[in-house]
């Protein structure tokens, strides 16, 4: 039985329901231990198989925990299978995925050290009606100025389910050639 750890960051919550369908996608063999990286609980990375973290993105930026605990264990991460998928809206442009082609998604891997054995960017989603009123403003230029989505009453998921599927057969495949 292999165990993966699976830390999130998730501003909006959207991250969070995508980690909870890859864990249901997995194999029932892996012991899947999930936290939310933004408590900043000591974690053992040493007790586990694998380490997958999801982390979105808010203007620009990934949460300072997310930052801080990939700096902290980027030597540990990089003698292990491991992932990164940075949820972001740029990543809804299919061309804007992977860390040659995702501005946010390699500067954080060039600033953290870390060299995950997967890494992607996925689109996460839109939700206008739950920001507050500076929130909805900004994002709303951000996304006219990139040709997306600026009607404030809509809430839309970008998220390529199918990209979401093929990354966690993936991971099962990392975890299974470690393990075996």
């Amino acid at each position: 039985m292999a165990k993966i750890l699976i830390l999130f960051s998730s501003t909006d919550g959207h991250t969070r329901q995508v980690v909870d369908y890859m864990i249901s996608k997995l194999p029932p063999e892996h012991a899947v231990t999930i936290e939310n990286i933004d408590e900043e609980k000591a974690v053992q990375l040493e007790s586990y198989d694998a380490v997958l973290m999801a982390a979105s993105i808010r203007y620009g930026h990934f949460s300072k925990a997310s930052i801080r605990f990939a700096n902290k264990n980027a030597s540990t991460l990089n003698m292990m299978p491991s992932a990164f998928f940075g949820f972001c809206l740029t990543a809804r442009k299919p061309h804007k995925r992977t860390p040659e082609t995702n501005v946010y998604l390699r500067k954080f891997l060039q600033r953290t050290g870390w060299s995950p054995k997967i890494s992607a960017a996925i689109a996460g989603g839109l939700f206008y009606p739950r920001y507050k009123w500076f929130d909805r403003i900004a994002i709303q230029m951000i996304m006219r100025m990139t040709g997306g989505e600026t009607d404030t009453r809509k809430e839309i998921v970008y998220t390529d389910w199918t990209q979401v599927d093929d990354l966690t057969d993936r991971v099962h495949q990392i975890v299974a050639e470690a393990v075996s």
